[in-house]
């Protein structure tokens, strides 16, 4: 099979593996829920757990970065090191991650792509990706709410990018086109949190005293 007909087949592929949405299958498979009916609707992992526990959202999200990481591997075991190699990994890549925020089981209407844009550069740029993941985790502990550590881990996973690939990379404005994309999808909650209504999820510990007090 040559490289024209392999790479728009591994572009395809990419955006049918990153097409699946487990976080609105698992919980519609499991807990006969519907996802998007509750809490924020969207099909991602955080909203996975609001409907089937955290167990659930743990899986969504480890899926969620490899239906990612997967077809990227494949393209770039098949293409690196090949003319115009370099163009087809990335566009699996775009792809994969496409996919997620418009798949076609759902009428284009997707998640937010946090944990498969993390996928696509786990592979691409490792360094880059765990730097923003521990900030998403450490942002998230701290202030316990969820869309703020996807935004800065999403901001400083770009950063890191820039610094460590240049600006001369393909890979670094990928990386700047993906985190442009989760920011623009994330706006309602930016909205939210400039008005002071984007609020904390309660620790166990609080929530279980304050059920208890009432």
């Amino acid at each position: 099979m040559t490289d024209a007909v392999l790479g728009p087949l591994l572009v395809v592929l990419g955006y049918l593996s990153g097409s699946v949405p487990y976080g609105y299958v698992l919980p519609k498979l499991w807990k006969g829920v519907d996802v998007r009916t509750i809490g924020s609707g969207n099909i991602g992992a955080t909203n996975a757990a609001r409907a089937g526990g955290r167990a659930m959202g743990v899986v969504v999200f480890i899926l969620d970065v490899a239906k990612a990481m997967v077809p990227v591997v494949v393209a770039q075991r098949l293409f690196e090191g090949t003319p115009h190699g370099d163009a087809w990994i990335m566009g699996t890549a775009i792809a994969a991650f496409a996919g997620h925020l418009f798949p076609v089981w759902l009428g284009f209407k997707g998640g937010k792509g946090v944990a498969t844009g993390l996928g696509v550069f786990t592979v691409l740029a490792p360094l880059p990706a765990l730097t923003g993941f521990a900030c998403w985790i450490l942002v998230y502990l701290t202030v316990r709410i969820s869309s703020v550590g996807s935004l800065a881990g999403t901001l400083v996973c770009a950063a890191g990018l820039f610094w460590q690939r240049g600006p001369q990379s393909p890979i670094t404005w990928a990386g700047a086109a993906v985190a442009a994309m989760i920011w623009w999808r994330h706006r309602e909650n930016i909205g939210r949190i400039l008005r002071g209504e984007e609020k904390p999820k309660p620790k166990k510990v609080k929530a279980a005293a304050d059920a208890n007090a009432g």
